[in-house]
C-alpha cells in the first residue's frame, strides 16, 4: 500500500527568518516544546514507511505567511504538497490565491478553530469571502477547513453557492459521538454527503472521539463509509502537532480502521488523497 499523510506541520528553527505570527495571537504549545523543520519531518516519514505527504501552514505559528511551507515543497517536490492559510476576508485574497498557487502549493486553509482559538469563528461564509470561494471553485482549487461541526450549516450555505467546490474537513469537523449509532448529535456530518465535493480528514481526533462514551471506532467508521463512501476519507498524522511519530500515529490508526475492508483501507490512507492532491500522486518511492 502506497502511504500518504496529508496533515504535517514543518516548523524552522530560524525566527529571524520566519518570524512568529500567529492567527489569534497566540502560538500554539506544540510548536513551541516540539517542533520539527523540513528535513526532520522527511526522516520522520522515512522512518515510518511513508510515501508522501501534504504540508500544512501551521497557521498557529506563521499566520497567513506561506513561505516555509514554500521552502518545504521546494526543498522536496517528489515528496510534498502544500497548503497555504488564507485571510478569505481580505479584500485581496484572489490575488493572494493566485500568489501561493503560482509558489507551487495546492490548495488552501481557512483556520476557523484550533487549540489556541477554541469555538467556531462566525466568519465563515460572509459575503466578503465569496470572491475567493468562486475563484477556487472555477479553478478546481480544494480547500482545507479548520473547523467545528457548529460551523457546518455555513458550510452548507457556502456549497449551496459554490456547488463544485473541493472542500476536506480537518478531523472530521470534531464531532461529538458520544451517543453512539445513530450518531444524532453529528447529524448535519453525516448529511453533508450529500454535497460531492465535501471529503473528511480522519486524524487522531477524530478517532479519539469515536471511542468515547456509547460509540465504538468500529461504528463510526461504518456510519461514516456508508455515508461518504472511503473515496472521500483522506487519513492525517497531524504530526508534530499530535503526540507521537508519525510510525506510532500510523500504528494507532491502522489498528483502528481495521474493521474496514482492504480496499477501503487502500483509499483512506493512500487513494483519496492521491485524487484530492494530484501532486501527491506517488509514481514510486516508500512503501508499507
Amino acid at each position: 500500500m502506497d502511504l500518504i499523510d496529508t496533515h504535517t506541520h514543518v516548523i524552522s528553527p530560524d525566527i529571524a527568518r520566519y518570524p512568529v505570527d500567529p492567527i489569534g495571537g497566540r502560538q500554539s504549545d506544540w510548536s513551541r516544546d516540539h517542533p520539527v523543520d523540513i528535513e526532520g519531518l522527511v526522516a520522520a516519514l522515512d522512518q515510518a514507511g511513508i510515501a508522501k505527504a501534504v504540508v500544512v501552514q501551521a497557521s498557529t505559528v506563521y499566520g497567513h505567511d506561506n513561505r516555509y511551507v514554500v521552502e518545504a515543497v521546494r526543498a522536496h517536490p517528489d515528496r510534498f504538497a502544500g497548503v497555504y492559510s488564507l485571510d478569505a476576508l481580505a479584500s485581496d485574497a484572489v490575488e493572494r490565491i493566485r500568489y501561493w498557487q503560482g509558489q507551487g502549493l495546492s490548495g488552501f486553509r481557512l483556520f476557523t478553530t484550533g487549540t489556541t482559538m477554541p469555538g467556531q469563528g462566525d466568519w465563515l461564509g460572509h459575503e466578503d469571502s465569496f470572491p475567493a470561494w468562486a475563484y477556487a471553485e472555477e479553478n478546481d482549487i480544494p480547500v482545507c477547513l479548520q473547523m467545528t461541526i457548529q460551523g457546518l450549516p455555513a458550510l452548507r450555505r457556502l456549497l449551496q453557492r459554490f456547488p463544485k467546490a473541493r472542500v476536506l474537513l480537518d478531523h472530521c469537523a470534531r464531532p461529538d459521538l458520544s451517543d453512539g449509532r445513530p450518531y444524532r448529535a453529528a447529524r448535519e456530518l453525516f448529511e453533508m454527503a450529500e454535497f460531492p465535493g465535501v471529503h473528511l480528514k480522519l486524524t487522531h481526533r477524530a478517532l479519539a472521539a469515536s471511542a468515547k462514551g456509547a460509540s465504538t471506532t468500529a461504528d463510526f467508521l461504518a456510519e461514516l463509509v456508508g455515508a461518504y463512501g472511503a473515496g472521500r476519507i483522506v487519513w492525517g498524522s497531524n504530526f508534530p502537532a499530535a503526540e507521537g511519530t508519525p510510525a506510532s500515529i500510523l500504528a494507532e490508526a491502522r489498528e483502528a480502521v481495521a474493521s474496514l475492508s482492504e480496499v477501503d483501507q487502500e483509499e483512506i490512507f493512500g487513494g483519496t488523497a492521491a485524487k484530492f492532491y494530484p501532486a501527491v500522486a506517488v509514481t514510486g518511492g516508500a512503501r508499507a
